[in-house]
């Protein structure tokens, strides 16, 4: 077992005025299952890469081992070649028999090194570099997000092999992942940086409970320098009075009074000037205990959206669905049947391939939606029925359209600017992005772009494509909040088993 110590680590990008990390030190394990939790650009890619030495920095990293990192770079003359040449380029230390074994691991066929790249599906591709990732020994690998695009059977896939191995930084919002594989958690707070023994829910436990003592407190001192500021004030009006009566008197109206008072008055007023100085003093101190109690409690403001009301109970309606495209051998799916209907959350589940998104473009298409023309080449057979006149609003899967500066985005979809930008500043996404350019954004705030527009966009159905690819766990909890909330008509597509279990009304699953 060797130590990975970072001490003083100061960074930030060329033409960014904030620090992503100031100062930061702390140490972990290289054999830990360790799981890196924060929210969306707090940084956790970037440490990673830090890790890696693909940037410069300030402050140290030391470490005895060597780092490898998920997912591998894969080009686009790379797509062409298979994965057994690409292993070479990857990891050129390691043979293919040590592979293999990992591969069995991962329930793969050893078939899939000699298919061309581009005809894997996600979770092949993921199973893949994870085979090739782990083939080597003594090294503590980065993994970034591995479970993004993933159905629930490579999901549970993914989870098991990374339960059964150590010595890895895991990113993932995936709560159900965390829990199943982490033994300790890395937590890039809003203010510090902490490592903590256990897996997501033990953290999170303990977080809320640390979080409630630091509101709780941080009232108590706030009732406290109230007190002591009012009794502060009352000693300094005491002494103040005081001190304006100590020269001249009515001898008439202060018949008792002579000019041998004068020194009782004068002592009098020191003693409460020394007491405001003493209410002063504990006031500064009650201050600086105060300082800092709230600064990692994630504020996390309640979230609004608009569902508008449909005069029909049955929004979406299928019986004995199949859809087949253009060139295939076979339909995705046969005799598939469901049904939508107001205030119900219906998530439709299943393999990748199997037909999920493609449903959703049927249902678009149907309803004559303006924001989707994909699938000239799809046939659908059967009856699905979308009640006319219903206004749908949509998130695609699919962030690569996303460009230019959120002014303009705003102005080209129609949206009320001042609204898209509160509603993404309640989702955390920092003023400081609203200057920059989408092409710019992470992952996650490309996907809280699309999440807000869709809250905005009033709408009798909400259809999403797997909405939570990339979001950070405190933003999962906001949107699912909301949801149970407002209760409205939606269709999604979702690998997320807490989101699930949480929101949906009805799960239909796709074989």
């Amino acid at each position: 077992m060797a130590q990975i110590q970072v001490t003083d680590l100061t960074f930030s990008y060329d033409g960014s005025a904030d620090d992503i990390f100031k100062d930061v030190s702390f140490s972990i394990d290289t054999d830990w299952k360790l799981g890196l939790i924060g929210r969306n650009g707090k940084g956790k890619t970037t440490l990673l890469n830090l890790f890696m030495g693909r940037h410069d920095h300030q402050g140290s990293i030391r470490t005895g081992t060597c780092f490898d990192y998920f997912p591998y770079w894969v080009s686009a003359t790379d797509l062409a070649k298979n994965a057994e040449e690409l292993i070479e380029k990857w990891k050129p230390q390691v043979e293919i028999w040590q592979v293999l074994i990992q591969m069995d691991e991962l329930k793969m066929d050893s078939e899939c090194l000699y298919r061309p790249f581009e005809t894997l599906s996600f979770g092949e591709r993921t199973r893949v570099m994870l085979a090739v990732l782990f083939a080597a020994e003594n090294e503590f690998l980065l993994i970034d997000e591995p479970t993004n695009h993933l159905d629930t059977r490579a999901r549970d896939i993914v989870k098991e092999y990374l339960a059964s191995k150590k010595g890895f930084i895991l990113v993932s919002h995936d709560r159900d992942l965390l829990d199943g594989v982490c033994d300790h958690v890395l937590v890039l707070n809003r203010s510090t940086i902490e490592v903590q023994a256990g897996n997501f829910s033990t953290w999170w436990e303990n977080k809320e409970r640390k979080d409630a003592f630091n509101q709780a407190e941080n009232e108590k001192h706030l009732k406290e320098i109230g007190k002591l500021k009012a009794a502060a004030d009352r000693s300094g009006r005491w002494a103040d009075k005081s001190e304006n009566s100590k020269i001249g008197f009515d001898p008439v109206k202060e018949h008792d009074r002579s000019i041998a008072t004068r020194s009782y008055i004068g002592a009098k007023t020191k003693k409460m000037q020394a007491r405001v100085k003493s209410y002063e003093q504990r006031i500064d101190r009650e201050i600086e205990e105060k300082e800092g109690l709230l600064s990692d409690i994630e504020k996390v403001p309640d979230l609004r959206i608009e569902p508008l009301e449909f005069h029909k109970e049955v929004l979406v309606s299928a019986n004995d669905l199949s859809i087949k495209y253009e060139g295939a051998q076979g339909a995705l799916f046969e005799g598939l049947r469901f049904q939508v209907k107001r205030g119900e959350r219906v998530v439709l589940s299943g393999e990748n391939g199997c037909g999920k998104s493609s449903i959703l473009k049927a249902i678009l298409q149907k309803a004559d939606n303006s924001k989707s023309k994909e699938g000239s080449d799809m046939h659908v057979h059967g009856n699905l029925d979308v009640a006319c006149g219903m206004r749908i609003s949509y998130i695609n899967q699919d962030t690569s359209f996303l460009s230019g500066t959120l002014k303009k985005y705003c102005e080209n979809n129609g949206l009320n600017e001042s609204l898209f930008l509160a509603v993404l500043r309640q989702l955390d996404l920092g003023r400081e992005q609203f200057a920059k350019r989408m092409e710019e954004f992470s992952e996650g705030q490309k996907k809280k772009v699309l999440i807000a527009t869709s809250l905005i966009t009033p709408a009798h159905l909400y259809i999403w494509d797997e909405p939570l690819n990339f979001i950070d766990v405190f933003s999962r909890i906001q949107i699912e909040k909301l949801i149970l909330q407002y209760k409205p008509a939606m269709l999604l597509v979702e690998h997320d088993v807490r989101f699930q279990e949480k929101v949906a009304t009805e799960v239909i699953r796709i074989n």
